[in-house]
Protein backbone atom coordinates (compact mmCIF):
# COMPACT_ATOMS: atom_id res chain seq x y z
CA UNK A 1 0.00 0.00 0.00
CA UNK A 2 1.39 3.40 -1.02
CA UNK A 3 1.89 5.80 1.90
CA UNK A 4 1.28 9.55 1.79
CA UNK A 5 5.01 10.15 2.01
CA UNK A 6 5.71 7.82 -0.92
CA UNK A 7 3.04 9.57 -2.97
CA UNK A 8 4.59 12.96 -2.20
CA UNK A 9 8.04 11.66 -3.17
CA UNK A 10 6.73 10.32 -6.47
CA UNK A 11 5.04 13.63 -7.27
CA UNK A 12 8.21 15.51 -6.36
CA UNK A 13 10.19 13.27 -8.71
CA UNK A 14 7.65 13.78 -11.48
CA UNK A 15 7.78 17.55 -10.97
CA UNK A 16 11.56 17.44 -11.43
CA UNK A 17 11.25 15.25 -14.53
CA UNK A 18 8.75 17.67 -16.07
CA UNK A 19 10.84 20.76 -15.36
CA UNK A 20 12.29 20.92 -18.94
CA UNK A 21 8.73 21.35 -20.25
CA UNK A 22 7.86 24.22 -17.91
CA UNK A 23 9.26 27.09 -20.05
CA UNK A 24 7.37 25.71 -23.05
CA UNK A 25 4.14 25.51 -21.06
CA UNK A 26 4.46 29.18 -20.11
CA UNK A 27 4.31 30.15 -23.79
CA UNK A 28 0.65 29.09 -23.97
CA UNK A 29 -1.83 31.94 -23.33
CA UNK A 30 -4.84 29.58 -23.49
CA UNK A 31 -6.49 31.55 -26.30
CA UNK A 32 -8.29 28.52 -27.74
CA UNK A 33 -7.25 28.91 -31.39
CA UNK A 34 -5.97 25.34 -31.21
CA UNK A 35 -9.37 23.84 -30.37
CA UNK A 36 -10.96 23.65 -33.85
CA UNK A 37 -7.64 22.49 -35.32
CA UNK A 38 -7.31 19.51 -32.96
CA UNK A 39 -8.80 16.28 -34.39
CA UNK A 40 -9.50 14.73 -30.98
CA UNK A 41 -11.24 17.86 -29.70
CA UNK A 42 -13.34 18.07 -32.86
CA UNK A 43 -14.37 14.44 -32.42
CA UNK A 44 -14.94 14.43 -28.65
CA UNK A 45 -15.67 18.06 -27.77
CA UNK A 46 -13.84 17.79 -24.44
CA UNK A 47 -11.43 20.46 -23.19
CA UNK A 48 -9.19 17.77 -21.70
CA UNK A 49 -8.80 16.25 -25.18
CA UNK A 50 -7.56 19.51 -26.70
CA UNK A 51 -4.02 20.94 -26.81
CA UNK A 52 -4.97 23.70 -24.38
CA UNK A 53 -6.57 21.23 -22.00
CA UNK A 54 -3.60 18.87 -22.15
CA UNK A 55 -1.26 21.76 -21.38
CA UNK A 56 -3.41 22.50 -18.31
CA UNK A 57 -2.96 18.86 -17.26
CA UNK A 58 0.81 18.95 -17.81
CA UNK A 59 1.07 22.16 -15.76
CA UNK A 60 -0.93 20.57 -12.94
CA UNK A 61 1.31 17.50 -13.05
CA UNK A 62 4.47 19.62 -13.01
CA UNK A 63 3.20 21.57 -10.01
CA UNK A 64 2.23 18.42 -8.12
CA UNK A 65 -1.47 19.37 -7.96
CA UNK A 66 -2.54 16.13 -9.63
CA UNK A 67 -0.96 12.72 -10.13
CA UNK A 68 -0.60 10.54 -13.23
CA UNK A 69 -3.95 8.80 -12.79
CA UNK A 70 -5.48 6.64 -15.49
CA UNK A 71 -7.89 9.37 -16.73
CA UNK A 72 -5.04 11.90 -16.94
CA UNK A 73 -2.87 9.48 -18.90
CA UNK A 74 -5.78 8.63 -21.21
CA UNK A 75 -6.26 12.28 -22.16
CA UNK A 76 -2.54 12.70 -22.87
CA UNK A 77 -2.32 9.40 -24.76
CA UNK A 78 -5.20 10.36 -27.06
CA UNK A 79 -3.07 13.15 -28.51
CA UNK A 80 -2.01 12.29 -32.07
CA UNK A 81 1.03 14.58 -31.92
CA UNK A 82 -0.12 15.71 -35.37
CA UNK A 83 0.94 19.32 -34.63
CA UNK A 84 -2.08 20.91 -36.29
CA UNK A 85 -2.33 23.03 -33.13
CA UNK A 86 1.12 24.47 -33.85
CA UNK A 87 -0.08 25.73 -37.24
CA UNK A 88 -3.11 27.34 -35.60
CA UNK A 89 -1.29 28.80 -32.58
CA UNK A 90 -0.64 32.58 -32.80
CA UNK A 91 1.85 32.37 -29.90
CA UNK A 92 4.13 29.80 -31.51
CA UNK A 93 3.73 27.25 -28.73
CA UNK A 94 5.92 24.19 -29.40
CA UNK A 95 3.26 21.71 -28.38
CA UNK A 96 5.04 18.63 -29.77
CA UNK A 97 8.02 19.28 -27.51
CA UNK A 98 5.67 19.60 -24.53
CA UNK A 99 3.78 16.36 -25.14
CA UNK A 100 6.92 14.36 -26.02
CA UNK A 101 8.85 15.52 -22.95
CA UNK A 102 5.78 14.83 -20.81
CA UNK A 103 5.42 11.30 -22.12
CA UNK A 104 9.11 10.66 -21.45
CA UNK A 105 8.73 11.93 -17.87
CA UNK A 106 5.58 9.85 -17.31
CA UNK A 107 6.91 6.58 -18.71
CA UNK A 108 8.45 5.40 -15.38
CA UNK A 109 5.09 6.10 -13.70
CA UNK A 110 3.05 3.88 -15.98
CA UNK A 111 1.70 0.57 -14.73
CA UNK A 112 2.30 -1.56 -17.79
CA UNK A 113 1.86 -5.32 -17.94
CA UNK A 114 4.94 -7.47 -18.48
CA UNK A 115 3.66 -8.25 -21.97
CA UNK A 116 3.29 -4.58 -22.86
CA UNK A 117 6.77 -3.77 -21.57
CA UNK A 118 8.24 -6.73 -23.45
CA UNK A 119 6.61 -5.61 -26.72
CA UNK A 120 7.83 -2.03 -26.27
CA UNK A 121 11.33 -3.23 -25.48
CA UNK A 122 11.37 -5.51 -28.52
CA UNK A 123 10.05 -2.86 -30.90
CA UNK A 124 11.95 0.20 -29.70
CA UNK A 125 15.27 -1.32 -28.66
CA UNK A 126 15.73 -4.27 -31.00
CA UNK A 127 13.42 -4.13 -34.04
CA UNK A 128 13.31 -0.54 -35.32
CA UNK A 129 17.07 0.20 -34.92
CA UNK A 130 18.16 -3.06 -36.61
CA UNK A 131 17.92 -3.68 -40.35
CA UNK A 132 18.55 -7.39 -39.81
CA UNK A 133 15.77 -7.71 -37.22
CA UNK A 134 13.41 -5.70 -39.41
CA UNK A 135 14.13 -7.97 -42.38
CA UNK A 136 13.21 -11.03 -40.30
CA UNK A 137 10.06 -9.39 -38.97
CA UNK A 138 8.87 -8.56 -42.49
CA UNK A 139 9.36 -12.10 -43.82
CA UNK A 140 5.89 -13.33 -42.75
CA UNK A 141 4.26 -10.27 -44.36
CA UNK A 142 6.19 -10.86 -47.58
CA UNK A 143 5.10 -14.53 -47.60
CA UNK A 144 1.50 -13.54 -46.77
CA UNK A 145 1.41 -11.23 -49.79
CA UNK A 146 3.25 -13.53 -52.22
CA UNK A 147 1.10 -16.57 -51.36
CA UNK A 148 -2.08 -14.86 -52.48
CA UNK A 149 -3.59 -15.30 -49.02
CA UNK A 150 -3.72 -11.53 -48.48
CA UNK A 151 -5.78 -11.09 -51.65
CA UNK A 152 -8.08 -13.93 -50.61
CA UNK A 153 -8.68 -12.57 -47.11
CA UNK A 154 -9.42 -9.12 -48.56
CA UNK A 155 -12.66 -10.40 -50.15
CA UNK A 156 -15.82 -9.24 -48.40
CA UNK A 157 -17.01 -12.79 -47.63
CA UNK A 158 -13.67 -13.62 -45.96
CA UNK A 159 -13.70 -10.40 -43.96
CA UNK A 160 -17.09 -11.28 -42.49
CA UNK A 161 -15.61 -14.46 -41.04
CA UNK A 162 -12.92 -12.65 -39.08
CA UNK A 163 -13.45 -11.14 -35.62
CA UNK A 164 -13.58 -7.33 -35.73
CA UNK A 165 -10.20 -6.83 -34.01
CA UNK A 166 -8.45 -9.35 -36.27
CA UNK A 167 -10.17 -7.87 -39.33
CA UNK A 168 -8.77 -4.46 -38.47
CA UNK A 169 -5.23 -5.74 -37.84
CA UNK A 170 -5.30 -7.68 -41.10
CA UNK A 171 -6.33 -4.55 -42.99
CA UNK A 172 -3.41 -2.61 -41.48
CA UNK A 173 -0.89 -5.31 -42.43
CA UNK A 174 1.13 -3.91 -45.35
CA UNK A 175 1.28 -5.83 -48.62
CA UNK A 176 5.03 -6.34 -48.96
CA UNK A 177 6.36 -7.16 -52.42
CA UNK A 178 9.97 -7.56 -53.43
CA UNK A 179 13.16 -7.15 -51.45
CA UNK A 180 14.22 -4.32 -49.18
CA UNK A 181 15.43 -1.26 -51.06
CA UNK A 182 18.83 -1.15 -49.32
CA UNK A 183 19.51 -4.78 -50.27
CA UNK A 184 19.12 -4.19 -54.00
CA UNK A 185 20.24 -0.60 -54.48
CA UNK A 186 23.81 0.28 -55.33
CA UNK A 187 25.45 2.53 -52.71
CA UNK A 188 25.83 5.18 -55.41
CA UNK A 189 23.36 5.79 -58.25
CA UNK A 190 24.76 8.01 -60.99
CA UNK A 191 22.49 10.18 -63.16
CA UNK A 192 22.37 9.28 -66.86
CA UNK A 193 23.52 12.71 -68.04
CA UNK A 194 25.18 15.76 -66.57
CA UNK A 195 25.51 15.75 -62.79
CA UNK A 196 23.95 18.73 -61.00
CA UNK A 197 24.89 17.68 -57.48
CA UNK A 198 25.10 14.87 -54.95
CA UNK A 199 22.35 13.99 -52.47
CA UNK A 200 21.95 11.25 -49.88
CA UNK A 201 18.69 9.33 -49.42
CA UNK A 202 17.41 8.62 -45.94
CA UNK A 203 15.98 5.10 -46.21
CA UNK A 204 14.64 4.67 -42.66
CA UNK A 205 13.60 1.44 -40.96
CA UNK A 206 10.10 0.20 -41.80
CA UNK A 207 9.99 2.08 -45.09
CA UNK A 208 13.16 0.44 -46.39
CA UNK A 209 11.44 -2.96 -46.25
CA UNK A 210 7.74 -2.16 -46.64
CA UNK A 211 7.80 0.78 -49.07
CA UNK A 212 10.78 -0.09 -51.27
CA UNK A 213 8.92 0.99 -54.47
CA UNK A 214 8.71 4.54 -53.08
CA UNK A 215 12.48 4.64 -52.58
CA UNK A 216 13.04 3.30 -56.10
CA UNK A 217 10.74 5.96 -57.53
CA UNK A 218 12.52 8.63 -55.49
CA UNK A 219 15.94 7.62 -56.82
CA UNK A 220 14.59 7.49 -60.39
CA UNK A 221 13.17 11.01 -60.13
CA UNK A 222 16.32 12.44 -58.52
CA UNK A 223 18.47 10.75 -61.14
CA UNK A 224 16.24 12.14 -63.89
CA UNK A 225 16.95 15.59 -62.50
CA UNK A 226 20.71 15.06 -62.70
CA UNK A 227 21.48 14.20 -59.10
CA UNK A 228 23.89 11.54 -57.94
CA UNK A 229 22.17 9.61 -55.12
CA UNK A 230 24.06 8.07 -52.20
CA UNK A 231 22.53 5.26 -50.11
CA UNK A 232 24.58 5.78 -46.96
CA UNK A 233 25.47 2.69 -44.93
CA UNK A 234 25.18 2.80 -41.16
CA UNK A 235 22.01 4.87 -41.11
CA UNK A 236 19.19 3.68 -38.87
CA UNK A 237 15.67 4.51 -37.67
CA UNK A 238 15.05 8.26 -37.36
CA UNK A 239 13.71 7.87 -33.81
CA UNK A 240 10.35 9.55 -34.42
CA UNK A 241 8.32 6.64 -33.03
CA UNK A 242 10.55 6.61 -29.97
CA UNK A 243 10.15 10.34 -29.37
CA UNK A 244 6.37 10.22 -29.80
CA UNK A 245 6.06 7.36 -27.31
CA UNK A 246 8.15 8.54 -24.38
CA UNK A 247 11.50 6.99 -25.35
CA UNK A 248 13.53 10.19 -25.76
CA UNK A 249 16.79 8.63 -24.57
CA UNK A 250 16.63 6.03 -27.33
CA UNK A 251 15.59 8.70 -29.85
CA UNK A 252 18.74 10.64 -29.00
CA UNK A 253 20.93 7.55 -29.43
CA UNK A 254 19.49 6.95 -32.90
CA UNK A 255 19.92 10.61 -33.80
CA UNK A 256 23.63 10.50 -32.94
CA UNK A 257 24.01 7.34 -35.02
CA UNK A 258 22.43 8.99 -38.06
CA UNK A 259 24.44 12.18 -37.66
CA UNK A 260 27.65 10.13 -37.67
CA UNK A 261 26.55 8.02 -40.67
CA UNK A 262 25.77 11.02 -42.90
CA UNK A 263 28.50 13.35 -41.66
CA UNK A 264 31.20 12.18 -44.05
CA UNK A 265 28.93 11.33 -47.00
CA UNK A 266 29.87 14.43 -48.97
CA UNK A 267 26.24 14.93 -50.00
CA UNK A 268 24.96 18.44 -50.53
CA UNK A 269 21.53 17.58 -49.12
CA UNK A 270 19.84 14.70 -47.31
CA UNK A 271 16.59 13.79 -49.06
CA UNK A 272 13.64 12.41 -47.10
CA UNK A 273 10.45 11.04 -48.68
CA UNK A 274 8.68 10.17 -45.41
CA UNK A 275 7.05 13.14 -43.69
CA UNK A 276 7.27 11.66 -40.20
CA UNK A 277 10.98 10.90 -40.57
CA UNK A 278 11.64 14.32 -42.05
CA UNK A 279 9.97 16.12 -39.16
CA UNK A 280 12.21 14.23 -36.74
CA UNK A 281 15.43 14.70 -38.73
CA UNK A 282 15.05 18.47 -39.13
CA UNK A 283 14.77 18.77 -35.33
CA UNK A 284 17.88 16.76 -34.42
CA UNK A 285 19.56 19.99 -33.40
CA UNK A 286 16.90 20.66 -30.77
CA UNK A 287 16.64 16.99 -29.75
CA UNK A 288 20.39 16.90 -29.06
CA UNK A 289 20.36 20.21 -27.18
CA UNK A 290 21.99 22.28 -29.87
CA UNK A 291 24.97 20.03 -30.61
CA UNK A 292 26.72 21.69 -33.59
CA UNK A 293 27.03 18.41 -35.52
CA UNK A 294 23.32 17.72 -35.13
CA UNK A 295 22.40 21.25 -36.16
CA UNK A 296 24.53 20.97 -39.31
CA UNK A 297 22.89 17.64 -40.11
CA UNK A 298 19.39 19.10 -39.76
CA UNK A 299 20.25 22.04 -42.00
CA UNK A 300 20.98 19.60 -44.84
CA UNK A 301 17.70 17.66 -44.49
CA UNK A 302 14.95 18.46 -47.00
CA UNK A 303 11.74 16.75 -48.07
CA UNK A 304 11.76 15.40 -51.60
CA UNK A 305 8.88 17.61 -52.75
CA UNK A 306 10.49 20.78 -51.36
CA UNK A 307 13.80 19.85 -52.98
CA UNK A 308 12.30 19.25 -56.42
CA UNK A 309 10.44 22.56 -56.21
CA UNK A 310 13.65 24.27 -55.14
CA UNK A 311 15.78 22.92 -58.02
CA UNK A 312 12.98 23.17 -60.57
CA UNK A 313 10.90 20.22 -61.73
CA UNK A 314 11.67 18.97 -65.21
CA UNK A 315 8.26 18.79 -66.80
CA UNK A 316 7.00 15.21 -67.09
CA UNK A 317 5.99 13.94 -70.53
CA UNK A 318 3.94 10.79 -69.97
CA UNK A 319 0.25 11.36 -69.10
CA UNK A 320 -1.10 9.92 -65.85
CA UNK A 321 -4.82 9.82 -66.54
CA UNK A 322 -6.28 9.66 -63.04
CA UNK A 323 -8.66 11.72 -60.91
CA UNK A 324 -6.58 12.38 -57.82
CA UNK A 325 -6.69 14.05 -54.42
CA UNK A 326 -3.67 14.99 -52.35
CA UNK A 327 -3.89 14.15 -48.65
CA UNK A 328 -1.37 16.31 -46.78
CA UNK A 329 0.59 14.36 -44.14
CA UNK A 330 0.52 16.14 -40.77
CA UNK A 331 4.28 16.07 -40.28
CA UNK A 332 4.90 17.56 -43.70
CA UNK A 333 2.18 20.21 -43.55
CA UNK A 334 2.26 21.20 -39.86
CA UNK A 335 5.72 20.19 -38.65
CA UNK A 336 7.89 20.95 -41.69
CA UNK A 337 5.49 23.56 -43.11
CA UNK A 338 5.86 22.13 -46.62
CA UNK A 339 2.39 22.87 -47.96
CA UNK A 340 2.47 24.11 -51.56
CA UNK A 341 5.32 22.02 -53.02
CA UNK A 342 3.49 18.66 -53.40
CA UNK A 343 0.50 20.31 -55.07
CA UNK A 344 2.74 22.36 -57.34
CA UNK A 345 4.57 19.22 -58.50
CA UNK A 346 1.38 17.23 -59.05
CA UNK A 347 -0.18 20.10 -61.02
CA UNK A 348 2.57 19.67 -63.64
CA UNK A 349 1.79 16.00 -64.32
CA UNK A 350 -0.01 15.76 -67.68
CA UNK A 351 -3.37 14.04 -67.63
CA UNK A 352 -3.68 14.17 -63.82
CA UNK A 353 -6.97 15.71 -62.75
CA UNK A 354 -6.24 17.11 -59.29
CA UNK A 355 -9.32 17.60 -57.13
CA UNK A 356 -9.23 19.51 -53.84
CA UNK A 357 -9.75 17.30 -50.78
CA UNK A 358 -11.63 19.02 -47.93
CA UNK A 359 -9.65 19.10 -44.68
CA UNK A 360 -6.67 17.59 -46.50
CA UNK A 361 -4.33 18.63 -43.67
CA UNK A 362 -6.41 16.91 -40.96
CA UNK A 363 -4.92 13.69 -39.58
CA UNK A 364 -6.04 10.38 -41.09
CA UNK A 365 -5.50 8.60 -37.77
CA UNK A 366 -2.24 6.86 -38.59
CA UNK A 367 0.14 9.05 -36.54
CA UNK A 368 3.00 6.57 -36.28
CA UNK A 369 1.64 3.66 -34.24
CA UNK A 370 -1.36 5.61 -32.93
CA UNK A 371 -3.70 3.46 -35.03
CA UNK A 372 -2.46 0.43 -33.06
CA UNK A 373 -2.48 2.05 -29.62
CA UNK A 374 -5.70 4.09 -29.99
CA UNK A 375 -7.74 2.12 -32.53
CA UNK A 376 -11.15 3.60 -31.70
CA UNK A 377 -10.11 7.22 -32.31
CA UNK A 378 -7.96 6.24 -35.29
CA UNK A 379 -10.97 4.56 -36.93
CA UNK A 380 -13.15 7.62 -36.38
CA UNK A 381 -10.60 9.90 -38.01
CA UNK A 382 -10.04 7.46 -40.87
CA UNK A 383 -13.80 7.17 -41.50
CA UNK A 384 -14.07 10.95 -41.78
CA UNK A 385 -11.16 11.02 -44.25
CA UNK A 386 -12.61 8.18 -46.35
CA UNK A 387 -15.99 9.92 -46.53
CA UNK A 388 -14.30 12.99 -47.99
CA UNK A 389 -12.25 10.96 -50.48
CA UNK A 390 -15.35 9.09 -51.62
CA UNK A 391 -17.30 12.35 -52.03
CA UNK A 392 -14.57 13.70 -54.33
CA UNK A 393 -14.98 10.77 -56.73
CA UNK A 394 -11.23 10.25 -56.88
CA UNK A 395 -9.65 7.01 -58.04
CA UNK A 396 -6.21 7.92 -56.68
CA UNK A 397 -5.08 9.32 -53.33
CA UNK A 398 -1.59 10.84 -53.30
CA UNK A 399 0.37 11.14 -50.06
CA UNK A 400 3.95 11.89 -48.99
CA UNK A 401 4.21 9.67 -45.92
CA UNK A 402 4.29 5.85 -45.68
CA UNK A 403 2.22 5.61 -42.50
CA UNK A 404 -0.57 7.63 -44.09
CA UNK A 405 -0.40 5.48 -47.21
CA UNK A 406 -0.79 2.26 -45.22
CA UNK A 407 -3.64 3.71 -43.14
CA UNK A 408 -5.53 4.94 -46.20
CA UNK A 409 -4.94 1.69 -48.10
CA UNK A 410 -6.34 -0.28 -45.15
CA UNK A 411 -9.45 1.87 -44.95
CA UNK A 412 -10.12 1.87 -48.68
CA UNK A 413 -9.65 -1.90 -48.78
CA UNK A 414 -12.12 -2.42 -45.93
CA UNK A 415 -14.71 -0.21 -47.62
CA UNK A 416 -14.26 -2.00 -50.92
CA UNK A 417 -13.51 1.24 -52.78
CA UNK A 418 -11.65 1.01 -56.09
CA UNK A 419 -9.25 3.77 -55.11
CA UNK A 420 -5.48 3.33 -55.11
CA UNK A 421 -2.90 5.14 -53.00
CA UNK A 422 0.49 6.37 -54.22
CA UNK A 423 3.38 8.50 -53.06
CA UNK A 424 4.15 11.77 -54.85
CA UNK A 425 7.44 10.20 -55.99
CA UNK A 426 5.61 7.27 -57.58
CA UNK A 427 3.28 9.58 -59.50
CA UNK A 428 6.21 11.65 -60.77
CA UNK A 429 8.23 8.55 -61.72
CA UNK A 430 5.25 7.23 -63.70
CA UNK A 431 4.97 10.55 -65.51
CA UNK A 432 8.45 10.40 -67.02
CA UNK A 433 8.90 8.54 -70.28
CA UNK A 434 11.76 6.36 -68.99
Amino acid sequence: MTTTRETEQRRSGLTAALSPASPLIDECVHCGFCLPACPTYVELGRETDSPRGRIYLVRALSEGRIGPTRPVLDHLDRCLDCRACETACPSGVRYAAIIERTRAALEPERQRSWWSRACRNLAFRHLLPSQRAMALAVLPLRAYTASGLAALVSHAWAQRLLPRRLRRLEALAPRVRGRAFSSISAPIVEPPGERRGTVALFTGCVMDHVMAPVHRATVAVLSRHGFRVLVVSGQTCCGALHAHNGELTLARELARCNVSAFEESGADRIIVNAAGCGAQLVEYGELLDGEPRAARFSERVVDLTAFLTEVGLRRPERPVRRRAVYDAPCHLHHAQRVTAAPLELLSKVPGLELVELPDAATCCGSAGIYNLLQPAMAERLLARKLDQIEACGADLVVSANPGCQLQLEAGLRQRGLAVSVAHVAEVLAAAYDS
